[in-house]
């Protein structure tokens, strides 16, 4: 029986997802000027060196050991490069050459990654449930955000799908990550990973205008934002969330991404929302629920 105030993995699994894949909403939002500043490259060096110390320090003061096995080490490095490095910058850099539209739409496509990778690596069940969720949020995410953007470039698009194939395969090998190591402790090996790969490329390019106009206030405030919440909190909750349910299952609340970047996009940047985000969303939660259930 479960003490009081102890919430069920079956929930808590997918309340930690929503929470991860939301905050990635916020994030197309509050890069909008953080790019204009400074190059996709960049920005991701400085998420993920701030972020491996953040939560190295938030791992000690929760006594959480370091220790990693040898054998575990190469797919932490590989977490790291392939997620961690190459897919947040075809994130960036695919939405730089296409439109927020386009990065929208081809980066939420992960979860039909996540079930494909999740079959052939990890062997689970494909169902019609999980098959027709899938579905029924891709169109979601397409009726929320339209598919005008995809028109900015072929190529763009292209690094996009890359990017969106590549962070539903580590999706998939963190569940491979023995779940005796801490979440907090497994995510910011892969932070520092990418970190000491990109150190040595970005910080000869950090040079006095750059560190000038990073240092305004409102930029500033918003690359906090980006290392605190889109990032470290949102990086340790969806490993997290990935240890409770099936893979292929966790992908769909990564629909929620668009849901709340298009929302916030409205109450801040003045976008418009009507029909299409409604009937958009009512798509993706029935989506959810199917899987839930499941």
């Amino acid at each position: 029986m479960n003490g009081a105030g102890h919430i069920p993995n079956k929930f808590l699994g997918p309340i930690i997802l929503t929470i991860a894949a939301s905050s990635w909403g916020s994030l197309y939002v509050v890069c909008k000027m953080v790019l204009t500043v400074i190059e996709p490259m960049t920005l991701v060096w400085i998420r993920m060196v701030s972020s491996a110390f953040l939560l190295g320090l938030m791992s000690k003061i929760m006594g959480e050991s370091w220790h990693i096995e040898r054998r575990d080490i190469p797919r932490l490095i590989a977490i790291g490069l392939v997620g961690y490095v190459f897919s947040n910058w075809a994130q960036f850099y695919g939405t730089q050459l296409a439109s927020a539209q386009a990065g929208s739409v081809l980066t939420a496509t992960s979860p039909v990654f996540m079930v494909i990778f999740a079959y052939f690596i990890l062997h689970e069940k494909i169902t019609w449930k999980k098959w027709l969720s899938v579905c029924m949020s891709t169109v979601g995410v397409v009726l929320i955000v339209g598919v005008g953007g995809m028109q900015g470039g072929l190529f763009g698009g292209l690094i996009l799908i890359i990017a969106a194939a590549t962070w539903g395969l580590i999706s998939v090998w963190v569940k491979q990550v023995p779940e005796k190591y801490p979440t907090i402790v497994v995510t910011m090996y892969c932070m520092i990973v990418s970190a000491v790969f990109l150190t040595p490329v970005e910080l000869p390019v950090m040079n006095g205008q750059i560190m000038q106009a990073m240092l305004e206030p409102e930029v500033l405030a918003e690359i906090t934002y980006i290392i605190l919440v889109p990032t470290a909190l949102a990086y340790y909750l969806w490993n997290k969330g990935l240890t409770m349910i099936d893979a292929s299952t966790g992908g769909m609340y990564f629909f929620f991404q668009p849901v709340t970047g298009t929302f916030l996009g409205w109450l801040f940047l003045g976008e418009t929302i009507g029909l299409p985000f409604i009937l958009g969303t009512l798509l993706i939660l029935t989506g959810i629920v199917l899987v839930v259930r499941e």
